[in-house]
């Protein structure tokens, strides 16, 4: 299985299995020198980790990393560093119940990628679906944490969801510190509330549904990107298409951009004190021919629902015989709960690419 690697000069190898024994990640390219223990690594697996309430998937993990490589401490350090060598991370896992899938050993799963996984491969991990699960989100997480360090705290990512099935948020109620006070991510604090009953009755009739998350990073500065075959957002909308059960990205006002006008869609500058131009809209997201404008990256990505659901559907088995199909275990109502911070970390993945490489050619 190839293309398990993703990035330039900050590199990310992911690997491992949803039953397998561990998961990890290969962090290459992570300049020396920087501050990095488990326990920076393990603030954010602890907001992506399953269980963590009534409305994601019960699995218990505790997603504890384990820095195998690239990390060294003495006294001259003043604490664990980075020494530019790989970096590898290691989570194992604890709670898996492979019994719950002995039923779906020969039967695809309607919505996974079990049917295309033997069409190429003539093998397959039905025990939750092996790499195609979003167990494997959890690596990127991690790899997450070690670009945030490389990208410094003058760059701050952030995300939100912003609809649950059909039940958008009031973005007049908007409230960042709101994201930390509900299990949703979400910055409507009424909004959140429905999300409960939605979820709730979701749940009980043995259904699922989708989500739309927003990430928005702030503080990157202008440059940043290649024209071409380089562009930042379109290796940010690359990033986040590869998480699991991610169909659509759009940057700034993305698809809503097709129904603006010239003159409402042009983000019009004035000039700043400090010489630099000040937007006063966004609608590009903070890119403009694929180079960093200085204003937020804001990129939004829609999480179809969850696969696994009790309510039966009609499919086939590996034989080719008709069958009817209903998915037991443990399983998100809403994938996208989770899929806030896994946002995150792509995006924190590729901005972390993006400076190395603008520092690369330039020298700033």
């Amino acid at each position: 299985m190839s293309h398990n690697t993703f990035g330039h000069l900050f590199r990310v190898t992911t690997w491992g299995e949803s039953h397998g024994p561990a998961l990890g990640c290969v962090v290459d390219g992570c300049p020396p020198g920087l501050q990095l223990s488990a326990a920076d690594i393990q603030y954010w697996l602890n907001r992506r980790r399953p269980g963590s309430s009534r409305f994601v998937t019960q699995r218990r993990e505790p997603d504890e990393a384990k820095i195998l490589s690239g990390v060294f401490e003495d006294e001259r350090t003043g604490g664990p560093v980075t020494t530019g060598a790989p970096i590898s991370l290691m989570i194992e896992n604890v709670d898996q119940r492979s019994k719950d899938y002995d039923e779906v050993r020969d039967l695809y799963r309607p919505g996974h990628a079990d049917y295309v996984y033997d069409a190429k491969y003539g093998v397959r991990d039905y025990r939750g679906g092996g790499r195609s699960s979003a167990r494997e989100t959890a690596a990127r997480v991690a790899a997450g944490a070690i670009a945030r360090k490389v990208l410094g705290d003058g760059v701050q990512i952030r995300a939100a969801l912003v609809q649950i099935g059909a039940v958008a948020i009031d973005r007049s109620r908007w409230d960042w510190a709101e994201v930390e006070n509900n299990p949703f991510w979400c910055p409507d604090a009424e909004t959140a509330k429905a999300w409960e009953a939605l979820l709730d009755d979701t749940r009980k009739d043995g259904n699922s549904v989708g989500a739309i998350v927003e990430v928005e990073a702030a503080g990157v500065p202008a440059g940043w990107g290649a024209p071409v075959y380089g562009k930042i957002d379109a290796e940010l909308a690359g990033a986040l298409m590869s998480i699991n059960a991610v169909k659509g990205v759009e940057i700034g006002a993305g698809f809503a951009a097709a129904a603006l006008t010239g003159v409402e869609n042009a983000d019009e500058m004035r000039a700043g004190n400090d010489g630099k131009p000040i937007f006063l809209t966004n609608a590009a997201g903070g890119v403009l021919g694929g180079i960093s404008t200085g204003q937020p990256i804001v990129a939004r990505f829609a999480v179809k629902p969850t696969s696994s659901i009790l309510t039966p559907r009609r499919t086939v088995t590996a034989q080719g015989e008709n069958a009817d199909i209903s998915t037991k275990g443990r399983h998100d109502p809403c994938v996208g709960i989770r899929a806030a911070p896994v946002g995150e970390a792509m995006v924190a993945c590729v901005l972390a690419d993006a400076m190395l490489r603008h520092r690369g050619q330039t020298g700033r």
